[in-house]
């Protein structure tokens, strides 16, 4: 098992195997002016693979795949086949915005994908369109189905801002009336390419205000180990809400996450700029142990919480969150 210098297990990876994406979504980059980096930049899957056969090694057994856009990437699913059958990694989970997911349902299934969340801000088409500039919300909702019809265990998660989608919250909620999901507001955070929108910014407390005031019957449920999210049941849903503290950072004390980025950028904390570069570890060494020892290292060095990582950081937080993985 992997302990870090504040005595917390890290047995889970999320790794970005791209940096690019489909939508535009105005919360996490520009619509114009995005440099994509040349695929030389990027880890390869074998580099990948690799990796995380080195990190199962050490403890890590729970990998969820992110972008960008994961499905954009060719040989996605080529990748994923590997990647389950990897000794120790006992749980892959993906997140996706679901505009190219459908025709992977079955196959994801057939081969344990254990969950999918699925990214979905409003229910309403031309506030997608607006917030994503695209219209695609008749294919997202399209793969929302296939997952449930699929039986593949499905979270939704929609960042919620003052002014641009807060009246999507009761309906977002109304979807776990009848289906068995999960949706989870999430706090905005600053990974946008131009920082926080304060004015639009709203606390999970505040998302759980507006829930509770049309659903009184809003209770508590107990939270699994390590969760970034606070659920709660409403009285006669077969689902159930949650609220992600993303910017508040009020769960950063039981954190037993890692990011690697799709440039092979190893990040202990999202809020870190980054700490170490495993892409050119991977290529200057074929050595495993001499990559275990550098793992250990930074492990062993990582921030108590996100503020700190904040406070470390070489720049201030500007970047967009595609370049760091969702």
């Amino acid at each position: 098992m992997l302990i870090d210098n504040h005595g917390r297990p890290i047995n889970y990876l999320r790794l970005a195997v791209t940096d690019r994406c489909n939508l535009r979504c105005f919360y996490c980059m520009p619509e114009e002016g995005i440099t994509f980096l040349p695929k030389p930049h990027l880890l390869t899957f074998e580099e990948m693979l690799r990796m995380l056969t080195i990190m199962a090694e050490m403890g890590i057994s729970k990998v969820r795949i992110t972008g960008g856009e994961p499905f954009v990437r060719k040989e996605l699913m080529s990748f994923l086949r590997n990647l389950v059958e990897i000794p120790g990694i006992e749980n892959v989970n993906i997140t996706t915005n679901g505009v190219l997911t459908v025709p992977h349902i079955p196959e994801l299934k057939a081969m344990g994908i254990k969950s999918i969340n699925l990214s979905l801000d409003t229910l309403d088409r031309e506030r997608f369109k607006e917030m994503t500039r695209r219209d695609e919300l008749p294919t997202v909702l399209k793969t929302l189905d296939s997952l449930l019809e699929n039986g593949i265990e499905t979270k939704i998660n929609a960042v919620m801002m003052a002014g641009k989608n807060d009246q999507d919250i009761l309906p977002l909620v109304g979807l776990t009336k009848k289906l068995p999901v999960s949706v989870r507001f999430i706090e905005e955070m600053p990974f946008n390419g131009s920082g926080l929108n304060e004015a639009a910014f709203m606390s999970y407390l505040k998302i759980l205000d507006v829930i509770r005031e049309r659903h009184p019957s809003l209770s508590k449920l107990k939270d699994e180990a390590n969760s970034t999210s606070y659920n709660y049941s409403i009285e006669n849903h077969l689902g159930n809400v949650g609220v992600i503290a993303a910017y508040s950072r009020t769960f950063c004390g039981t954190c037993n996450r890692i990011r690697v980025t799709p440039t092979g950028s190893l990040k202990t904390c999202l809020y870190d700029d980054g700490v170490l570069n495993l892409r050119d570890l991977l290529r200057s060494t074929n050595d495993n142990g001499l990559i275990k020892e550098k793992l250990m290292a930074t492990f062993s060095n990582r921030h108590k919480d996100g503020f700190e990582a904040e406070a470390n950081r070489s720049s201030i937080v500007t970047e967009s969150m595609t370049t760091i993985g969702g």
